[in-house]
């Protein structure tokens, strides 16, 4: 039991060290194929136990930024995502006794991750392996089967290095490790028709926030008076011939944190720097729910130097007890101070198509919503040329949630075959292209603005349609291997009862 322990533990440490701000990516399947072993044998207590104990190793080191919140937070979110491992830990102690188990494996793992990325409150998806691969060569299978595919690769491979551990001999281990070959590398050969349509130039502002970077709120009028001072000044710069026109701006999430239609010093400020760029710009604004005034919504607003306010877009993944308190009269009170200061609840927003900015169809996501596979693959679906993702960092603006953060945009962009342009207050603004290649960026902690033609794309990759689906799918073959278990199992019984 120890020994089993001690193993997953150390699996889960690893696993976590190939994602940001380690990358040591091939430990990724290392770490799998321990934990895999850690499992497969064990009784349904033994298997719960070394599930829990990965979990804890791994979502305790991946997600230690989030100490910045409390240790209380960090402990919180650590023990209920490690919840879904103990139960993961059985079902694969289960599938273990099937033939073959390593696929068994794989798909269950994906089971895994999807049921984590829904429940409870919406779900939380990181950490799903998919989302650290975009250096590594499973990143040429995005574009095919997204980043539910990607996963997959990932635990097939831990799953296929268990299995050569343990059972691997001659022709067949021969076999086996070929086929790791032609499964890294066939993708690489071979990418779906990529169309562009040209391009547009783009122009992100950073505003930064001061202080000690972490408090919007509190400075959030001189926040957004720096973003509209920075956007007046690329005007001027435009005038001049230093920086060329862009054919919209891009303002970040909270760069108005409260709405500009009922706060007059805000309007001024946006109305003053959407005059002088003379084009759209997308601000980030918090504003009342328009059906419940108890509520709120985070939205990217097109401003339009002509008609004004425009089009909006909703963001689709409010944070759990960050941005909204599930069950608040349990725990409005009683969790902990900060999410106390929740005092209204975040309505989620539920389009589905591109935004209509200068010409452009742009598919839009604000900070959360860049971890889930929807809705940016339903606009790239509905037409979306472009993506921008809107974030305010700025709570975790000393952490390494930032790199993990971009990381996973940049999976998004080789996932969609999409440029994305990223807008932070002060985090981690830049360009990034449709093959996850960081081509420009901004310096944390400054103010700063940055103006690039960027390609666009018409062409839908099949990870659009593939993603989303493969992740059902996979429950419902693991709901279907612990049926075969369990049947064997009942036979078993039989049998012994009878002899």
């Amino acid at each position: 039991m120890p020994t089993r322990l001690l193993v997953a533990t150390t699996a889960g440490v690893i696993t976590a060290l190939a994602f940001e701000p380690v990358t040591w990516a091939w430990l990724m399947p290392v770490g799998l194929a321990a934990y895999f072993l850690a499992v497969r044998g064990a009784t349904p207590i033994r298997a719960a136990a070394a599930g829990g104990a990965y979990g804890l190793g791994f979502f305790g080191m991946h997600l230690i930024w989030m100490r910045t919140l409390g240790t209380d937070a960090w402990i919180s979110i650590t023990v209920l995502q490690t919840a879904f491992l103990v139960v993961l830990g059985v079902v694969l102690a289960r599938l273990g006794e099937l033939r073959r188990w390593p696929l068994w494996y794989a798909v269950a793992w994906l089971a895994g991750e999807t049921v984590r990325g829904h429940l409870p409150f919406g779900g939380f998806t990181w950490g799903d392996l998919g989302l650290g691969v975009i250096d590594t060569p499973v990143a040429a299978w995005l574009p095919w089967v997204g980043v539910p595919g990607a996963s997959l690769v990932v635990a097939g491979l831990g799953a296929g290095l268990a299995w050569l551990l343990t059972e691997g001999r001659g022709r067949t281990a021969t076999l086996v490790v070929v086929g790791f070959v032609v499964l890294l590398a066939v993708p690489a050969w071979v990418q779906p028709p990529r169309h562009s349509t040209g391009s547009t130039t783009v122009a992100l502002v950073q505003g930064d926030v001061p202080g000690d970077g972490t408090l919007v709120a509190t400075y959030h009028y001189q926040v957004t008076r720096s973003h509209s001072d920075l956007t007046v000044r690329l005007a001027h710069d435009v005038a001049d011939g230093r920086e060329p026109a862009p054919d919209f701006v891009v303002w970040p999430e909270n760069s108005t944190a409260v709405d500009p239609a009922i706060d007059p010093r805000v309007r001024r400020d946006v109305t003053r720097a959407v005059a002088h760029i003379g084009r759209p710009v997308l601000i980030g604004a918090i504003s009342d729910d328009p059906r419940d005034s108890s509520r709120v919504i985070n939205q990217g607003i097109v401003m339009d130097p002509l008609s004004g306010a425009g089009e909006t877009y909703v963001k689709a993944h409010p944070v759990p007890f960050g941005e909204f308190v599930p069950w608040r009269g349990l725990f409005g009170k009683r969790f902990t101070e900060d999410i106390g200061l929740v005092r209204r609840d975040m309505e989620a927003g539920t389009r589905t198509t591109p935004l209509a900015i200068a010409g452009t169809k742009v598919a839009d996501a604000i900070c959360f919503d860049i971890a889930f596979t929807e809705p940016l693959a339903a606009e790239v679906r509905n037409g979306a040329q472009l993506v921008v993702v809107q974030t305010s960092n700025a709570t975790f603006i000393n952490t390494r949630q930032i790199d993990q953060q971009f990381a996973m945009t940049r999976v998004r962009a080789k996932e969609l075959g999409r440029s994305i342009a990223v807008a932070s207050t002060n985090g981690r603004t830049g360009f990034i292209d449709a093959d996850g290649n960081v081509v420009d960026t901004a310096q944390t902690r400054t103010k700063d603005v940055l103006v690039r033609p960027v390609r666009l794309y018409d062409s839908r990759p099949p990870s659009v349609w593939v993603g989303p689906v493969l992740g059902p799918v996979a429950v419902a073959l693991t709901l279907l291997g612990l049926v075969f278990t369990s049947r064997a199992y009942l036979r078993r019984r039989e049998q012994r009862r009878t002899q």
